[in-house]
């Protein structure tokens, strides 16, 4: 997942300022009304085949439906550890629990309407996913060349992939 996770609710968000400092909450609504700054997680997905798995978003998603996640994840809530939402985001999405989750690195997004200090992650995986339905139509398995050529990749997703090929994270 990347800037939404499912339809708008009222779950509260954590704000941040342009420099990453907490500095309040909001509802996830209000959030995106306002384009406020936010912290997201970005969990990649690594298969032993070096393989990515990429999530096809339901056409229900309120941000980007029907276009791919490069990564699972979603918005931290207020008062939430990163770490936390990122392992919360990928019990949820995958159904993947109990596993090593190595932080990588963190970025800024601000691009089309969108603000996000995005926390990257990376889970090596190869047992089997249970999708949410809600919000994931399907997964695949793509290279990070196939990964990075899909047209439809959610821009955070992309662009945090981007970085994992520049910093050398996946190899």
């Amino acid at each position: 997942m990347s800037l939404a996770t499912g339809q708008i609710k009222d779950e509260r968000v954590q704000l941040v300022d342009a420099v990453n400092r907490p500095c309040g909450s909001a509802s996830r609504r209000m959030m995106r009304r306002y384009r406020l700054w936010h912290r997201a997680t970005y969990v990649f997905v690594r298969n032993r085949l070096g393989e990515l798995c990429v999530q096809e978003r339901t056409l229900t998603k309120e941000v980007f439906p029907g276009d791919y996640d490069l990564a699972t994840g979603g918005v931290v809530g207020a008062g939430e550890a990163v770490a936390i939402a990122a392992r919360r985001e990928l019990a949820e999405e995958l159904g993947i629990e109990s596993v090593r989750l190595t932080p990588c690195f963190e970025f800024r997004f601000a691009e089309q309407g969108h603000h996000v200090f995005g926390s990257v992650f990376l889970v090596d995986y190869d047992g089997p996913l249970r999708l949410q339905a809600e919000e994931v139509a399907s997964a695949n398995w793509l290279s990070v060349a196939e990964a990075l050529d899909l047209r439809r990749a959610t821009p955070d997703t992309h662009r945090a992939l981007t970085l994992m090929c520049a910093r050398h994270w996946l190899g």
